[in-house]
C-alpha cells in the first residue's frame, strides 16, 4: 500500500491534474530509490505506535487514528531527511499527495482486513476460548460485554468462583465449572485467556492466581475491582512501565477547550448583540415597576469548585430572602414582581448571564450553577454531586431540556448532567442549544 501509495502521488502530481506542473517532469527513477528510507521510517513509525499488535477487542476507529497519527509522524519524518539530499529537491506536492493516499489506503487496507476477520469469527473460525475467574457482578459485565461483541471470537468456557455451593450454577448462559482452588484444573491447553474479575473483597485471593498464572502460556487480562468506582470519562495509561487508571476525569482537554470556548464566544456575543434593544425595554420595565437595581448578582458554584457571581434580571422585590433565608423559588411565589413572574416562566430573565459566559465563568451548555448554600445539603445526599463541577457551568443543559429544572427531582437531575459530561461532544451541545430554543425556554417548572 505504501508503495502504490508513493506510485500514485507521484502520477497525480506530474500529470498536473490538481496543479500545472511548470518545472518539468522530475525523473522516477530518483523517486523510486526513495522508497528505501520511506519504508524503514514507515515501519518504525507503525511499530512505535504499536501498530503490529493484536487488536482482536480494539475498535476500528481508534485503530485509524492511531493509523492516521503513525502516518503523519512518518511524514514529517521523511521531510526533515529530504532536507539533506541537496543534491535534488524533491516535491513537496507528491509527499503531500501521498500522505493523503496513505490515509485512505492503509486505513481502509486495514479495515478490510480486520472485518474479514470479524467475518471469520462470526462463523465460529479464529475463535479464543476464554476462562472467567470471578462470578460477580464485574465477570457477568465481562460477559455481556463479549457476548454483544461476537467480532471478537471470544468464547466463554465458564466461571471460577471463590464459593463451592455456587459450582453447577449457570449465569446467563454460561456455567459456573469451579472454584478458584481449582483453577490449575481449569487452565489447560485449550484455554487461551483469562480474565481476572475479582471483587474488592475477594482481591486478597488474586495473588495466589495470579503468581499461578504467571506459571502458563495463558494470556491473562485483569479487570480492576475499582471499575464500580469509575464515574465520569474514565481512561488509562501507562507511565513508566506503570499502569496508571483516571477513575474520573474531564472531556475538556486539548482541542475540545478551544472548540467549546469558540462557540461559547460566538453563541454569547450574537446573542447579545441581537437581543440589545430587547434588554433595554426589560431594563426599563424592571426599573419602571419596582425600586431597586436591574441586575441581580448571586454567589454560584462554577468550574473546579470556582465561586463566581451569576447575573440574572431582577424577577422579585429587594431583600426578598430578609426573613427566609436562601430559599428555592415556588410556584405562584408571593415574592416575585409581575414583571419578574413574565421573566421567569419564559426564562428571558437568563439573558444577562451570556456576559457572563463571554467573561469566562460559564458556558451555554453545562450543568446548571448552584448556590454553595446548597451544595454542601446536595453533597451530602449524592456523593457524586461535585463531579457536576468538571465542566463549566452552562445556561442550559441536558437535565434542563429534559425537564429537570426548578425545584424537581436532584437525583435525576444529577443523572442526567453525568450523562452530558460523559458523553460531550460539539454536537451534542449544538443539540441542546437547539432542543433550549424549541422546548426549554417557557416550561411548567420556570417559575
Amino acid at each position: 500500500m505504501i508503495t502504490i501509495s508513493w506510485c500514485l502521488a507521484y502520477v497525480i502530481r506530474t500529470s498536473g491534474i490538481f496543479v500545472p506542473v511548470t518545472k518539468g517532469v522530475p525523473p522516477f527513477v530518483l523517486y523510486l530509490w526513495l522508497l528505501i528510507p520511506i519504508m524503514v521510517v514507515w515501519g518504525s513509525s507503525f511499530y512505535a505506535f504499536n501498530l503490529y499488535r493484536p487488536r482482536r477487542m480494539g475498535s476500528r476507529v481508534a485503530e485509524f487514528f492511531d493509523v492516521a497519527k503513525a502516518n503523519t509522524f512518518a511524514v514529517l519524518v521523511l521531510v526533515a531527511l529530504t532536507f539533506f539530499f541537496r543534491q535534488y529537491e524533491y516535491s513537496r506536492l507528491i509527499i503531500f499527495y501521498f500522505w493523503v493516499l496513505n490515509l485512505v489506503l492503509l486505513g481502509f487496507s486495514r479495515m478490510m482486513f480486520r472485518e474479514g476477520l470479524r467475518v471469520v469469527r462470526r462463523l465460529g473460525y479464529n475463535k479464543r476460548s476464554v476462562l472467567i475467574v470471578g462470578a460477580g457482578k464485574l465477570g457477568e459485565r465481562v460477559v455481556q460485554s463479549l457476548g454483544q461483541h461476537p467480532e471478537f471470537g471470544m468464547s466463554v468456557r465458564g466461571y471460577l468462583t471463590r464459593e463451592p455451593e455456587k459450582v453447577g450454577r449457570v449465569l446467563g448462559e454460561i456455567p459456573v465449572i469451579g472454584t478458584y482452588a481449582q483453577v490449575k484444573e481449569f487452565v489447560v491447553p485449550g484455554v487461551d485467556i483469562v480474565f481476572v474479575c475479582l471483587p474488592a473483597e475477594e482481591v486478597t485471593e488474586g495473588k495466589r492466581l495470579l503468581e499461578f498464572l504467571a506459571t502458563t502460556m495463558v494470556e491473562v487480562k485483569i479487570i480492576p475491582s475499582i471499575y464500580e468506582f469509575m464515574t465520569i470519562q474514565p481512561s488509562a495509561e501507562v507511565f513508566e512501565g506503570l499502569p496508571v487508571i483516571t477513575l474520573q476525569g474531564s472531556p475538556l482537554h486539548g482541542w475540545n477547550v478551544v472548540a467549546k470556548r469558540g462557540l461559547d464566544l460566538l453563541g454569547a456575543f450574537v446573542t447579545l448583540v441581537i437581543t440589545a434593544p430587547l434588554l433595554g425595554v426589560l431594563a426599563i420595565c424592571i426599573k419602571y415597576q419596582s425600586p431597586g437595581p436591574v441586575l441581580y448578582r448571586q454567589a454560584r458554584m462554577g468550574l473546579d469548585g470556582q465561586v463566581f457571581e451569576m447575573l440574572k434580571f431582577r424577577t422579585m422585590s429587594v431583600d426578598a430572602e430578609k426573613d427566609t433565608g436562601p430559599v428555592w423559588t415556588q410556584e405562584d411565589d408571593k415574592r416575585r414582581t409581575c414583571i419578574g413572574a413574565f421573566l421567569r416562566r419564559t426564562s428571558l430573565d437568563e439573558l444577562p448571564q451570556f456576559w457572563n459566559v463571554l467573561k469566562g465563568e460559564m458556558s451555554i451548555v453545562g450543568p446548571r450553577p448552584e448556590r454553595p448554600e446548597f451544595i454542601e445539603t446536595f453533597r451530602a445526599q449524592y456523593p457524586q454531586y461535585m463531579l457536576r463541577h468538571k465542566m463549566k457551568a452552562g445556561l442550559t443543559g441536558w437535565a434542563q431540556i429534559n425537564g429537570w429544572r426548578g425545584n424537581t427531582d436532584l437525583g435525576k437531575r444529577l443523572e442526567h448532567d453525568m450523562y452530558y459530561i460523559d458523553n460531550w461532544s460539539i454536537g451534542f451541545d449544538c443539540k441542546i442549544m437547539l432542543w433550549t430554543i424549541w422546548k426549554g425556554l417557557i416550561h411548567k417548572n420556570a417559575y
